[in-house]
């Protein structure tokens, strides 16, 4: 065995990331990760717009979050960024969790041109 293949050996496997445990309801959210389908992307990219807790998202406007976020990167989001934004202001605002794509209906009704 070659000296480098050992010393991976020793050192044994790469840690594994582990994942932020997600909140069930919005009042044990207490982490941007625990929102329902955010992940660190996402939770970084509120964190530019300003947004350092999950409360500040309860009433906020998803697509006002959006477009704030496509000025703030300089590029057009992928529209799939808000249904993101819809699931989670709902969620904080009360709603039971759901799957980001349950809200791409509601996206393109209400949405126009996103």
């Amino acid at each position: 065995m070659a000296a480098s293949s050992r010393a991976a050996a020793a050192s044994g496997p790469a840690p594994r990331l582990i994942k932020a445990p997600k909140a069930r309801s919005a009042a044990e959210c207490e982490r941007l990760e625990q929102l329902p389908n955010v992940g660190p992307a996402l939770a970084a990219s509120l964190r530019l717009l300003g947004i350092a807790h999950p409360r500040e998202l309860a009433g906020s406007d998803a697509l006002v979050l959006y477009r704030a976020l496509c000025r703030a990167t300089g590029k057009r989001q992928d529209p799939c960024v808000l249904d993101t934004l819809l699931a989670v202001v709902d969620f904080m605002s009360g709603a039971a969790p759901r799957p980001w794509w349950t809200y791409t209906p509601q996206r393109k009704a209400s949405c126009h041109g996103v």
